[in-house]
């Protein structure tokens, strides 16, 4: 759906947008220490209306950001903690017949939300985990043959640490494939570490009185309106040929076994308008498609095991990448 406004309107709501992402990172700046990159990125999949892939170590406030930036953009909300008990059924909902009606009513699960955060995604078994990709990908759920749509807008974020291989079960390339981006917590630097200390010895750090008092800055239909306004954003020819560029060349890389698919392209577009909104900008340009670049494609190429043996990493060839790609 495009969005008719003229210039004056549009540049009144670039401004807003902006002004709004602002506002966000001051009052998440009041709990959060660092990783401000991947808060943005959290923000930028909002905006696009894409899921979100959060890993990072244990204790790098994975479900706190995530759970922070739902409430603070006004939506319905609903958690998953992974378990291997965790049926399909849990997260969809189930028909159960009903005498007083004569007949079957859906009992809606947490799937039927505008924001879920999936915590643990990879202790969930493989079947539990495909229950997501349908809607994911086609905003509807399907229980015993009947189709059922899944609120507007629909984003997942889902978390899952690292070096953690008991009762796991890793999301395999096309699963991962469905996530917009995929973005890594990395620990606090030293600085960072401090802080939180400071913050913990004169109890600043106190995460019930932070979320209680987390205001909503938007609701359901200014978020809808923000998803589409960011789609209206330009993208030119040039930067729409240099994605196609980078994503092609990750399919002839030596050190690749499985290039992006062409989900990559559409999260690069999605992406870079929603980045292009936060500066206040009307249309996109190729800083902002390697600025995107690592949440894009870390998720979506799988390295030979040879490129793994000789230390090879997804950053490093993704870097090599947009180095040997033209710009416009």
């Amino acid at each position: 759906m495009e969005v008719s406004m003229d210039t004056r309107e549009i540049e009144e709501k670039l401004k807003w947008i902006a002004e709004h992402w602002e506002q966000t990172q001051r009052q998440l700046a009041e709990y959060f220490v660092g990783n401000w990159d991947v808060v943005k990125m959290i923000y930028i999949g909002l905006l696009s209306g894409g899921h979100v892939l959060l890993e990072g170590a244990p204790g790098t406030a994975k479900t706190s950001i995530a759970k922070a930036i739902s409430k603070f953009s006004g939506c319905r909300f609903q958690r998953v903690q992974g378990a291997v008990d965790v049926q399909p059924a849990d997260i969809i909902g189930v028909r159960i017949f009903e005498p007083s009606r004569g007949d079957f009513v859906l009992k809606k699960g947490p799937l039927y939300t505008n924001f879920l955060l999936v915590d643990e995604i990879n202790r969930l078994t493989p079947r539990t985990q495909g229950a997501f990709l349908e809607a994911m990908s086609e905003k509807q759920a399907t229980i015993d043959g009947f189709t059922c749509p899944i609120s507007d807008p629909f984003i997942v974020i889902a978390t899952q640490s690292f070096h953690e291989s008991g009762s796991t079960f890793p999301l395999i390339l096309s699963q991962k494939d469905r996530f917009t981006f995929s973005l890594v917590l990395k620990q606090l630097d030293e600085n960072g570490e401090l802080e939180i200390l400071r913050r913990i010895n004169t109890g600043e750090l106190e995460w019930q009185n932070f979320f209680d008092n987390l205001n909503a800055q938007t609701d359901i239909e200014t978020l809808q309106f923000m998803i589409r306004f960011v789609g209206s954003i330009i993208v030119d020819e040039r930067v729409l040929t240099y994605i196609r560029d980078i994503v092609m060349a990750t399919r002839k890389h030596a050190d690749i076994r499985m290039g992006a698919s062409t989900r990559a392209s559409v999260a690069f577009v999605k992406g870079i308008k929603a980045l292009a909104a936060l500066r206040n900008r009307r249309y996109a340009i190729p800083d902002d498609v390697k600025e995107i670049a690592p949440a894009v494609l870390r998720h979506r190429i799988e390295l030979q095991n040879e490129a793994r043996i000789r230390g090879k990493t997804e950053e490093q060839i993704i870097q090599e990448i947009l180095q040997t790609v033209t710009v416009p």
